[in-house]
């Protein structure tokens, strides 16, 4: 991937402190799903647009997330199903700073996503009392026990637009690994980009930018594709055309 980090090289940094700007925990998420060899293009086509995040002279950024859920999966089938208010809960590990956070995200019926995030000492294979406090404030899993299901890491580059209030999350490298079984899958082939805005808009410079690739827009979550590829005996018609997809863009 020389190509992409030469690409990668070229735009202007921009830190972490001076992300404040673009927080963005109360927002519209829109994603996209492609094959990996359009991103030196797609990067090169957007460059004076964005700059780029740099923590310790790196620009790309590594993270790994521990996902919980129900026995009974409820998060994983309230997705699958459709259901407008649901929630993520996750343990995530910013690598790069050696920071965990223990996050709630709230997707309502809008389509807007709220997340809440508390700083955690390391990765809770049994939640601790203040965790658990801060699932039961921030989310309806008051009554529910959460329990590890899936890991997932892969490697993000972050781009914040130079005038608009608008962020781009750009992540490959993702691996899943079941959390009991240790059954794992690797998609070295796909990218999922997605754009963080206050209000959803079809202005973005990035989205215009990918319309001469004829990429679309594509529901993705992390979560969710994860546990339906590494659990072949659970609900997921709902998520076959995207699994087809992913198989197909990784295999190319």
């Amino acid at each position: 991937m020389d190509d992409l980090k030469h690409i990668l090289s070229l735009f202007n940094p921009i830190s972490l402190e001076d992300m404040d700007r673009v927080a963005l925990q109360n927002r519209t998420d829109t994603k996209f799903v492609f094959e990996v060899a359009l991103l030196p293009k797609i990067l090169n086509d957007i460059l004076p647009y964005y700059f780029i995040l740099e923590i310790k002279k790196k620009r790309t950024n590594d993270y790994k997330t521990l996902y919980y859920d129900t026995e009974d999966l409820k998060s994983y089938l309230e997705h699958h199903n459709g259901k407008g208010n649901r929630l993520k809960v996750r343990c995530r590990k910013y690598i790069d700073s050696n920071l965990h956070f223990l996050e709630v995200k709230y997707k309502n019926n809008k389509r807007r996503t709220i997340k809440s995030r508390l700083k955690v000492n390391d990765f809770e294979t049994n939640l601790s009392a203040a965790s658990k406090q801060f699932i039961s404030n921030n989310s309806t899993y008051t009554e529910y026990k959460l329990t590890p299901i899936l890991w997932n890491s892969f490697t993000r580059l972050t781009l914040v637009h130079k005038t608009k209030k608008e962020r781009l999350t750009i992540d490959i490298n993702m691996e899943f690994t079941h959390f009991s079984s240790k059954e794992n899958k690797v998609l070295k082939n796909i990218v999922v980009a997605e754009v963080k805005q206050e209000k959803a808009s079809g202005g973005s410079d990035f989205i215009q930018a990918i319309k001469k690739y004829h990429i679309r827009k594509s529901s993705m979550s992390k979560y969710c594709v994860g546990t339906a590829l590494l659990n072949k005996n659970i609900k997921r018609n709902n998520f076959k055309e995207r699994i087809l997809k992913i198989n197909k863009l990784n295999y190319a």
